[in-house]
């Protein structure tokens, strides 16, 4: 085991992310275009122009159409920010161009194999990444697919906090976070009531003290849990009866 490169937690041997960080990466991609498709909303127009003039000398000028900062998100661009440190433009990456990004950096890592004319064997890098399509939905899939490989490169924090940053971003615009539903059992490692199941996460994680736990590990822990707790129900019934007899 390994320290994970975001959060204290350890990391399994050859990766660089806890599972619950990586779990963080699978969820965003999950969540991204539905994301997406709340922010296609935000590009229809807001008001109409008004007509006539504002009295006096100046003309009525129509509101902004849309946000801005939607048209930045969802339009065209390149994987990095532009403009020099005094540039007050939006560096905002478009989702686009970040995920795209994120592709292409990690095929140009992935070991590929071909064999020239004459049979002989040869490994080098992916020339480039190539999705089924080349919509959001499409680069998420193919991050997702190869995310146990990106895992593995040194990289993966950064992936953590772009797309971490990228989804506070379009959460704060949409309002839309997903939910989390809290788990019956208490968590093994603190004892507290805290496990939850966040949608588009695969592991069961605690609130209180970040404890992971696979889907299977929960519930073989939930059903010992609740055999625990129906044994000690049944003998305080037990002794509640001998009590009354007694008396």
């Amino acid at each position: 085991m390994t320290a994970c490169t975001v959060c204290p937690r350890t990391a399994p041997d050859g990766h660089h992310l806890c599972p619950l960080c990586a779990d963080d990466i699978r969820g965003w991609l999950a969540e991204l275009p539905h994301q997406t498709e709340l922010l296609q909303e935000f590009l229809t127009p807001s008001a109409a122009a008004p007509q006539g003039r504002t009295g006096g000398t100046g003309r009525a000028h129509a509101p902004l159409p849309v946000d801005l900062r939607v048209l930045v998100l969802l339009g065209p661009g390149h994987p990095g920010p532009v403009g020099d440190p005094d540039d007050d433009t939006d560096t905002t990456v478009p989702i686009r161009a970040l995920l795209a990004g994120w592709a292409g950096h990690i095929a140009y890592t992935y070991p590929a194999v071909h064999r020239d004319p004459h049979g002989t064997a040869h490994t080098r890098p992916c020339e480039h990444a190539q999705p089924a399509r080349a919509d959001i939905a499409a680069w998420c899939a193919w991050l997702t697919a190869y995310l146990p490989y990106a895992l593995t490169l040194p990289a993966a924090a950064g992936l953590h906090h772009q797309l971490g940053d990228l989804l506070h971003r379009i959460r704060s615009l949409t309002h839309t976070e997903p939910r989390s539903h809290p788990r019956a059992a208490p968590c093994p490692q603190c004892d507290e009531f805290a496990l939850v199941r966040t949608d588009g996460r695969w592991h069961i994680h605690c609130t209180d003290c970040g404890h992971t736990l696979t889907p299977d590990a929960y519930g073989q822990h939930a059903a010992a849990f609740l055999h625990t707790t129906q044994t000690a129900a049944a003998e305080d019934a037990c002794v509640f009866e001998l009590d009354k007899i007694a008396t």
